[in-house]
Formats: structure tokens, C-alpha cells, sequence
């Protein structure tokens, strides 16, 4: 049976330096994705969505390695689009007007037809409020800079500051919505060595 590690086969967007932020071209990728809104901390919307994703991503690995592919591959993680409708509230952290997506990046694999077929298998399994909620559609990011951030989510501010620092720098002009992917583990892994990269869409000034 083959192995894929998705997260070094697609090493420049699934790692990012913590001292320099660097510009990525991210290609069109298929992802299985949710809408939401509200604080992270205290929202059950957005817990019942993180389940609802990671049920049936990791449905999908086992549906594809069982399947006609033969293909074992590790899970992506879970990745986020952050915005507010006036952004000023978003920037000085008042999370409870923050709208969000939430997606996982899926391989070449995973088709519509298969996606539906785990959303039914899954359905069978648990009863996840979220579950009819989520879609399977393409998403381009394109030209991006970003950057690694350790530690809590609270301390983010600093390491976004220096990354749009860096942008302004090089000439460039932010062009998209906040995105982070989470390379850590949040339910296990303390607050202090938390691994987030930061993504920032950007275009010639």
C-alpha cells in the first residue's frame, strides 16, 4: 500500500519560518469547508464544526484506503478564514462578531461522489449537528505571505503586525482574508507550544 505525506509533499504551504514570513503561490485545492460566526473560545457552533470536519475527513482517508486507490495518507489540519463585517472590530479582538471558515485540505482522491458518500456513513455513525452544513467546493488563495507563530492565540497580534510589516515592505498590498493553519494538535498540546502559520493573500501594491 502506498503512503502519502501530504504535509511534506506539499512542504512550502504546510510549514512556514517563524523569524521571516515568505511569499507562496498557493495552487486551487479542494477542501471540505463550513461557515460560522462567534467567539472560538465559547462558541458550541464552532465546536460541533471542527467534529463535523474531522469525521469526515478522517471517513474519507479510510474510505480511500480501502477503496480502488490503495492510498494511506495522514489527515491535513484544520485550517481557518477569519473576518469581521467591520474589520476594525475584528482587529481589536472583540471575537464575538467574527465570522469564520473552517476547512481541511483534501487530496486528489476524494471526489463529490465520495464526499457524499462519507456524509452518509458519517450521518449513520454520529449525530453532528454541523454535519449538513458542510460542502466540498475548490478554493484558490494564490499569492500569499506567511509566517509561523508559537505560542497561544492571544499573543497572536505581534506576529501578524510583523507580517503585515512585511508585505508593506516588499511592496506589496494585502488582498484577502486572514488565514491560519493549525499544525498542532489544540486539544492536546499546551498553550505555549502551540504551532499556527499565518497566511496573509497579498498583490502588487
Amino acid at each position: 500500500m502506498q503512503k502519502i505525506d501530504f504535509k511534506k509533499r506539499l512542504k512550502q504551504l504546510y510549514s512556514a519560518p517563524a523569524k521571516v514570513p515568505v511569499i507562496v503561490e498557493v495552487p486551487p485545492m479542494n477542501f471540505i469547508m463550513i461557515d460560522g460566526a462567534g467567539d472560538p473560545n465559547t462558541s458550541l457552533e464552532f465546536q460541533q464544526a471542527v467534529e463535523a470536519l474531522f469525521s469526515t475527513s478522517y471517513t474519507l482517508k479510510f474510505m480511500i484506503k480501502k477503496g480502488p486507490p490503495a492510498i494511506d495518507y495522514g489527515v491535513l489540519p484544520l485550517e481557518g478564514i477569519w473576518w469581521a463585517d467591520d474589520m476594525a472590530s475584528f482587529t481589536v479582538g472583540d471575537k464575538s462578531s467574527w465570522k469564520w471558515t473552517l476547512m481541511i485540505m483534501q487530496p486528489e482522491y476524494v471526489t463529490p461522489e465520495l464526499f457524499e458518500q462519507a456524509l452518509e456513513q458519517v450521518g449513520k455513525k454520529k449525530e453532528l449537528p454541523a454535519l449538513d452544513q458542510l460542502r466540498f467546493e475548490s478554493f484558490h488563495e494564490g499569492l500569499s505571505a506567511q509566517v509561523l507563530h508559537v505560542g497561544p492565540f492571544s499573543e497572536e497580534g505581534p506576529t501578524i503586525e510583523r507580517l503585515h510589516r512585511f508585505i508593506h515592505d516588499n511592496g506589496y498590498s494585502r488582498s484577502g482574508k486572514h488565514r491560519e493553519i493549525y499544525l498542532s494538535d489544540l486539544r492536546r498540546a499546551a498553550p505555549e507550544k502551540l504551532k499556527t502559520i499565518i497566511r496573509q493573500p497579498i498583490a502588487k501594491a
